[in-house]
């Protein structure tokens, strides 16, 4: 089944071109079926970027999905037209009210910043509770991870000596779990963030399981409420490129830019990168739609909360 989108969403024929069946709500008006309300909070300051890495992981299940796209009143980003944020995006206000059946909670490049510095901590920390009772699974990823966990659990974060840059070894802990359906004993994950949690926070607090991590990098994956929250520090939702242009970014900029670790290709960067994380990727999101979302949320749903 396809995903269903906002009309003219730049994301659309991005994905066509990958053949990925996408439908906009033109086309799914004309279909009599309840699909699953997702939410995304885009926190990202390349907005479409990251639409379109997401959808083309939701894309990958057989259930029809419509996706609406949440952003913060008290934030204006600045490297997305206000065209496109207008046409796609509506403001945590509008949309309070609503039920979703999952959600998607986005990293931000706020990291360094203590968590009450960040000048939409308010909003983002309101949007963290109203999830709870409105939302039936949730995936914070990279800072919304930290974030959440500090907001829900006061699990603190840890500044890193250097960037923890680049893709890197993981091991499921529990791989019974449904979310690691179909998963190796070892995966790999992209990461891209100057702070760390530590194993020892999260296995001594009783509401929190550590699911996955990784010698290099430490925690990768906690989950919560047995499945309604799950928090992954790394970026699985990834393309092939984008640590390729965050690298290039910050080395035209600064001379102290380590290359991302596992990354290119024999390590030479005019060879690009070796992908390794994409089929897990895809997998963890479809086993996350299927047994978190799909098999939880009720039918009807007003009943979720």
């Amino acid at each position: 089944m396809p995903l269903r989108l906002p009309d003219r969403l730049p994301a659309i024929e991005l994905l066509k071109h990958e053949n990925i069946f996408v439908m906009d709500d033109s086309r799914a008006h004309m279909q009599d079926i309840r699909p699953l309300k997702i939410a995304i909070l885009n926190l990202m300051p390349l907005k479409i970027t990251t639409e379109t890495d997401l959808i083309r992981l939701l894309s990958n299940t057989p259930l029809q999905l419509e996706v609406s796209f949440m952003k913060l009143k008290s934030h204006t980003p600045k490297n997305t037209p206000i065209e496109h944020m207008m046409m796609f995006y509506r403001d945590f206000e509008q949309m309070r009210n609503e039920k979703y059946d999952g959600m998607i909670i986005t990293g931000a490049p706020v990291e360094q910043l203590e968590y009450e510095e960040v000048s939409y901590w308010a909003e983002v920390s309101e949007i963290f509770a109203w999830a709870r009772t409105h939302v039936t699974s949730t995936l914070y990823i990279c800072w919304a991870a930290q974030a959440g966990l500090y907001y829900h659990y006061g699990i603190p974060k840890y500044p890193l000596p250097k960037k923890m840059f680049g893709i890197f070894s993981q091991y499921t802990l529990n791989p019974q779990l449904p979310i690691f359906r179909g998963f190796d004993d070892e995966f790999q994950m992209p990461h891209s963030r100057h702070t760390e949690l530590h194993r020892e926070d999260i296995l001594t607090n009783p509401d929190l399981q550590l699911i996955a991590e990784s010698p290099e990098c430490g925690v990768s994956m906690v989950m919560a409420r047995g499945g309604r929250e799950f928090f992954i520090t790394g970026h699985l939702e990834y393309a092939p490129d984008t640590l390729d242009k965050e690298y290039r970014r910050d080395k035209d900029v600064r001379d102290d830019v380590d290359m991302p670790i596992n990354y290119y290709k024999n390590d030479d960067p005019s060879k690009g990168p070796k992908v390794t994380w994409r089929a897990h990727a895809n997998l963890l999101y479809s086993n996350w739609i299927n047994y978190y979302v799909y098999q939880e949320t009720p039918y009807d749903i007003n009943q979720i909360g």
